[in-house]
């Protein structure tokens, strides 16, 4: 397992600033410094803690305790409101699917995470809990949100499935509960979701990587474009366009 070191490389020459953010399903008394926890009588989007992420806090979200009725269902598949109310809701009140039928439809074959440990913790990459690792995001700009899906499908052969999806869903989903498996080394671009987007700065997208794709982006090296032409002369022309 690759650890926040490793990534070092990566995140300098591209220039991402800002602390990269993980998920973990671990046990409630993991040891994660800093930890901090929705309170219990006030309902809270997820990203609503995205500063604390930057300042080096982990948000614990649990079972009894998750923040919002949205990360309820998608990341411990508490059960909140009836389907109907629940479709009627993201259809005609929000108008997220163009029918109930449709919007019925993808719930059936969307399936919310199951946490394992009822436990989850979002906040910095630390190493000591990697068996925990379920997946890493990078807040970045679009340029650097292009160098990393060019990194995302450096290993990639074309044969198979494309690393990279953009799934519909909620910001906390794209955090966990839509990525793919953990066999394959696997992507999402997220933050795409308009009720949480005003927690995150208006230039920002999420791209978000499960422990293997972490591993490849980790091993980026000299020998591949992060060093390379294309790269360095973005970099230098957003320099001197400035």
């Amino acid at each position: 397992m690759s650890t926040l070191l490793d990534a070092n490389f990566i995140t300098d020459k591209l220039r991402i600033d800002l602390p990269l953010v993980a998920v973990y399903d671990a046990p409630h008394n993991a040891d994660f410094e800093r930890v901090i926890e929705p309170l219990s009588h006030r309902r809270t989007c997820v990203f609503a803690y995205y500063n604390a992420w930057m300042r080096g806090q982990t948000l614990k979200l649990t079972s009894l305790n998750y923040g919002c009725q949205g990360s309820g269902y998608w990341l411990f598949g508490k059960e909140n409101r009836e389907r109907k109310e629940f479709v009627d809701f993201l259809v005609n009140d929000e108008g997220l699917k163009c029918s109930d039928e449709v919007m019925n439809n993808w719930l059936d074959v969307t399936l919310p995470y199951a946490s394992k440990h009822k436990c989850l913790y979002i906040g910095p990459v630390k190493n000591t809990m990697s068996e925990y690792l379920k997946s890493v995001t990078f807040y970045v700009n679009p340029d650097q949100l292009s160098a990393l899906i060019i990194g995302a499908n450096y290993f990639n052969d074309g044969l198979g499935e494309n690393p990279v999806q953009v799934p519909f869903g909620s910001g906390c989903m794209q955090l966990l509960s839509l990525l793919p498996d953990n066999d394959k080394p696997r992507a999402i671009i997220g933050s795409t979701d308009l009720a949480m987007r005003k927690y995150l700065p208006k230039d920002i997208m999420a791209f978000t990587v499960n422990p293997k794709m972490f591993d490849q982006l980790c091993s980026l090296d000299r020998d591949s474009f992060i060093d390379k032409p294309f790269l360095n002369d973005l970099i230098e022309f957003r320099k001197s366009s400035k």
